[in-house]
Order: structure tokens, then C-alpha cells, then sequence
């Protein structure tokens, strides 16, 4: 059962580490350091799209808009820690 949950806490990690990538690629592309009609560009920002886009429509369907800054990662992030913290503290410690 631990090792499940230690599964678990790894993918939690990796998917931050996904989102952090997605921020700093869509800051890339928004300040036109990048652009996306370089293929390897494209592909890299569809496939964090396609991996961080069902998390973060729903939070950015409830949160109302605040014009072009968008905090839905900061609350996936926020979501994310908690998650971790229940695992690490409330469950992890009474699994044999």
C-alpha cells in the first residue's frame, strides 16, 4: 500500500513540474520569444495542453475572470500541495 502511495506522491510531483513547463511555454509564446508555427514549439505546447487542460478548465470555469491573468494553476498548485500534505501526514504514517 505504500508503494501505491508513494506512486501516487511522484505523480503529483511530475504533474506540477507538467504545469510549471505549461506556465513558462505560454509566457514564451505570449511575450513572442516562441512561436508556435516552429513545429517542435507546437507539438510541445499541444501536448501540455492535452495534459493540463482537463485539470484546469473546470477551476477556470468556476473562477470568475480577471481579464488576461488567469490563477487556475495557482489553485491546481494549491489543490496539488494539499493532496500531498494528506497523503504525507494522514494516511502514509497508518499504512503497514
Amino acid at each position: 500500500m505504500r508503494a501505491l502511495l508513494d506512486v501516487i506522491l511522484l505523480v503529483l510531483q511530475m504533474y506540477w513540474w507538467v504545469v510549471i513547463a505549461m506556465i513558462i511555454l505560454s509566457w514564451l509564446i505570449s511575450f513572442n520569444i516562441v512561436n508556435t508555427r516552429n513545429q517542435f514549439v507546437d507539438q510541445v505546447w499541444r501536448v501540455l495542453n492535452a495534459l493540463t487542460a482537463p485539470v484546469l478548465n473546470p477551476i477556470r470555469r468556476v473562477m470568475p475572470n480577471l481579464g488576461g491573468l488567469d490563477l487556475s494553476p495557482i489553485i491546481l498548485f494549491l489543490i496539488i500541495i494539499f493532496i500531498q500534505q494528506v497523503i504525507a501526514h494522514y494516511i502514509y504514517p497508518y499504512v503497514f
